[in-house]
C-alpha cells in the first residue's frame, strides 16, 4: 500500500513555527507540573525515536476450560519487556487513579477511544473552550471534512507532528470504505489518504443493517506516538477479495506518511480448543467472513487488543479476544469465552476495552452461561457470556475473575446484553474508614448500572447480585455505549433518558442523579466526553442520533444548563442525519464528529 500525500503544507514562517512549537513544549510542561489540575496525575512525556516494548515475535497456543475455573487460557513466548505504552492517569477523589493511559507526547493528544484506557472521557489540557464562550452565539462548526465512506470510528489527535517539513496538528479519520485519512486540524487540508483494503480487493457488504452500505474500518484504531520513526496507529480493516472472501487484516501505519510499517499488514486468524459453535472435532476456527471487530483497540505493555464479535450478532459464533505485538504484528494470544457454548461477542457498542496496566477489563453480550459453577466460583464450562470479566495480559490470557448478574441466563435469553456497554475505571475510592477501593462500572440493556470491585468482582449468586453496588431506577433505559467521569462524578446517557450526573460518595455511587440534562436522547442513547482546564471550565459533550444530528454542550457541574446545541442556529451547524454510536473527540479548541459522510468540526467561530 502506497501512501497518498494531497494538501498544502503550512506556509507560516520559521519565526512563527519556533513561537508556536516553544508555546506547546511551556504549555506541555506546565500541564505536566500542575498534573492536568483536579487531582489529576497525568503526565505529559516526550515521545520516543525508537520503538520500545515487546520486540520479539511471539506464537501462542490455546487451552480449553479448566478445573481451575478459568474460561480458557492461552500461552505465548516473546522477547523484549514493555514500555512506553502506560502512565498513570486519573483526576478527581481517591489517592491515585490506579489506572493507566496511553503515552501522550502532548497533554492534548488523543491516541485512544475515549481518551485514555480508564476510558474516562477526559479531556484535561482544554485552555480554550469555556463556560462562557461555548454559545451558539460565538461557537458553532467551521467546516466538514469530507471521507468516502461512513466513520464509525472514534475520529483521534496528533499534537504538533512533522510532516513534509511543517508541524501540524492532525486529526486521523477511519472509514466503512476502508481508508484512513490525515487532516491539518487547524485547516481542515488533506495532508494523505491511504486505503486499507488489500489490492484487488473491495469493502465488506453484509445482510446486517447495522453496518450499511458496507464495513471497512469499523473499530477505533489506536496510536502510538513512541513506535516507528514517526509514531504508529493501529487499525483492523475487513475486505473481500475476487472470489467473495473476507479477510481482517491488522495494520501499523506511519503518523507522517500513511506508510505500511513493520511488515503489515497482518492477516488475522486464530483456532481455539473447544466443543462450541462452528467447531470441528474439538477446534473452533474464527471465521472472518462471520465476525466483526467493533470493540475500539486496546494497546497496553506492548500488545494490541482487539474484541470481535459477529454481524448482527447473528450465526454460530462465539466470543474471541486476541493480542498482536505492537512491534512485529505477531499474534502473542488468543482467548475465547465461550468455547464450549456460542456468542458471548466483545463489541460493547465500540467502547474501548479498559485497563489498569496489569488486567484488562471489558463485557460481552448474549451467550452461553452454565450456572453450575466449580470450587472456584467459575462456570464448569468455562462459558461466560453476559459477564463483565477481568483478564490477565499476554502472553497468558485467561480470565482471572468476573461479574454475572443473579439473572444472567434471563437476561441472555431475552437479548439483555450487559456487554451492550463498555467499562470504566474509577480512580481509586478512598471509604470513611479509610479503605480505598479500586471500582469499575458497566452497564447494559437491563437499564441498571453495575459497579464492581476491581479485587474482588463478585462472580455469579443466582439469589443476590454480589458485586459492590447496583443501581435500579437510576437509569429510564438502557445503555448503548459507556459512561464518562470527571471530579469525581459519573456521568450516563442512556437510551430514551436524560443525561445523568452521577456523584461518588464514600466509594458509592448516588442512586439519584445529581443534576440532568433537559434533552432526552433517543436511540441508541448517548455516550457523553468531558472538556476541561483541569478542575475550571468542566462541560460534557454529547451527540444526539436521528434524522438531524445534534451535537449538545452542558455544564459539568449542572447538567440542566446547557451551553450550546448545533440546532440552535438554524441549518448553520447542522450535518445531517445523526451516526449510531460516535463519540464526540475533542482537542485544542475543537470538537470532532463522525458522522455519515466525514467528521463536523466544530470550534470558536471567527
Amino acid at each position: 500500500m502506497r501512501g497518498l500525500r494531497s494538501g498544502n503544507a503550512s506556509s507560516e514562517s520559521e519565526r512563527t513555527r519556533w513561537f508556536r512549537r516553544s508555546v506547546q513544549i511551556i504549555v506541555v510542561l506546565t500541564i505536566a507540573a500542575c498534573g492536568g489540575g483536579g487531582g489529576s496525575n497525568n503526565t505529559a512525556t516526550t515521545a520516543a525515536g525508537s520503538s520500545g516494548g515487546n520486540s520479539g515475535s511471539g506464537s501462542s497456543s490455546g487451552s480449553g476450560a479448566t478445573s481451575s475455573g478459568t474460561s480458557g487460557t492461552s500461552s505465548s513466548t516473546s522477547g523484549g519487556t514493555a514500555s512506553g505504552d502506560t502512565t498513570s492517569a486519573g483526576s478527581g477523589t481517591g489517592t491515585s487513579s490506579g489506572t493507566a493511559a496511553a503515552t501522550t507526547a502532548f497533554a492534548t493528544d488523543v491516541l485512544t477511544h475515549h481518551n485514555d484506557l480508564s476510558r474516562s472521557g477526559q479531556m484535561l489540557a482544554e485552555t480554550t473552550l469555556t463556560l462562557s464562550n461555548v454559545n451558539a452565539s460565538s461557537f458553532g462548526k467551521l467546516r466538514m471534512l469530507s471521507t468516502d465512506g461512513r466513520v464509525d470510528a472514534q475520529p483521534l489527535y496528533v499534537t504538533n507532528l512533522a510532516i513534509g517539513g511543517a508541524a501540524h496538528n492532525v486529526v486521523y479519520v477511519a472509514t466503512e470504505h476502508g481508508s484512513l485519512y490525515a487532516f491539518d486540524a487547524d485547516t481542515g487540508a488533506q495532508l494523505w489518504k491511504v486505503t486499507l483494503l488489500g489490492a484487488g480487493e473491495t469493502s465488506t457488504t453484509t445482510a446486517c443493517q447495522d453496518f450499511v452500505p458496507e464495513m471497512g474500518i469499523t473499530a477505533t484504531p489506536v496510536i502510538d506516538r513512541s513506535r516507528g520513526p514517526n509514531g504508529i496507529l493501529y487499525a483492523v480493516a475487513m475486505s473481500s477479495d475476487a472470489n467473495g472472501q473476507a479477510h481482517h487484516r491488522l495494520h501499523a501505519i506511519d503518523l507522517a506518511s500513511g506508510a505500511e510499517l513493520f511488515g503489515g499488514p497482518k492477516e488475522i486468524a486464530a483456532t481455539y480448543p473447544g466443543t462450541g459453535a462452528n467447531s470441528v472435532n474439538g477446534v473452533i476456527t474464527f471465521d472472518a467472513a462471520l465476525h466483526t471487530e467493533r470493540a475500539a483497540l486496546t494497546l497496553v505493555n506492548g500488545n494490541i487488543y482487539m474484541g470481535w464479535t459477529a454481524h448482527c450478532m447473528a450465526g454460530p459464533y462465539t466470543g474471541w479476544l486476541m493480542a498482536y505485538s505492537a512491534d512485529t504484528l505477531a499474534q502473542t494470544g488468543v482467548l475465547n469465552i465461550t468455547a464450549n457454548g456460542s456468542q458471548g461477542s466483545i463489541w460493547m457498542a465500540g467502547s474501548g476495552m479498559a485497563s489498569d496496566g496489569t488486567s484488562l477489563y471489558f463485557i460481552d453480550g448474549n451467550g452461553s452461561f452454565t450456572p453450575t459453577l466449580n470450587a472456584q466460583g467459575f462456570p464448569i464450562d468455562g462459558n461466560l457470556g453476559n459477564t463483565f470479566m477481568k483478564m490477565s495480559l499476554a502472553p497468558s490470557m485467561k480470565i482471572v475473575d468476573y461479574f454475572a448478574t443473579m439473572n444472567n441466563v434471563t437476561q441472555a435469553a431475552n437479548d439483555e446484553d450487559f456487554g451492550s456497554g463498555g467499562p470504566l475505571l474509577l480512580p481509586d475510592q478512598t471509604m470513611s474508614d479509610g479503605t480505598v477501593k479500586h471500582l469499575a462500572v458497566g452497564a447494559g440493556k437491563d437499564n441498571k448500572i453495575y459497579v464492581v470491585d476491581r479485587d474482588s468482582m463478585g462472580k455469579y449468586n443466582p439469589s443476590a447480585n454480589s458485586n459492590w453496588q447496583t443501581l435500579v431506577g437510576t437509569l429510564a433505559g438502557g445503555i448503548w455505549g459507556s459512561s464518562a467521569y470527571y471530579k469525581g462524578v459519573v456521568y450516563y446517557g442512556g437510551l430514551n433518558d436524560s443525561l445523568k450526573a452521577l456523584p461518588i460518595s464514600n466509594a458509592m455511587l448516588a442512586t439519584t442523579a445529581a443534576s440532568r440534562s433537559p434533552t432526552t436522547f433517543p436511540y441508541p442513547g448517548t455516550t457523553p466526553a468531558i472538556s476541561a482546564n483541569g478542575a475550571s471550565n468542566g462541560i460534557v459533550w454529547a451527540l444526539e442520533n436521528g434524522t438531524t444530528g445534534a451535537l449538545h454542550a452542558y455544564d459539568a457541574s449542572n447538567l440542566a444548563r446547557e451551553l450550546y446545541n448545533s440546532n440552535q442556529a438554524g441549518t448553520r451547524d447542522q450535518w445531517g442525519p445523526g451516526n449510531k454510536f460516535i463519540t464526540p473527540m475533542i482537542a485544542q479548541g475543537k470538537v470532532f464528529v463522525g458522522t455519515q459522510t466525514g467528521v463536523a468540526v466544530f470550534g470558536l467561530l471567527r
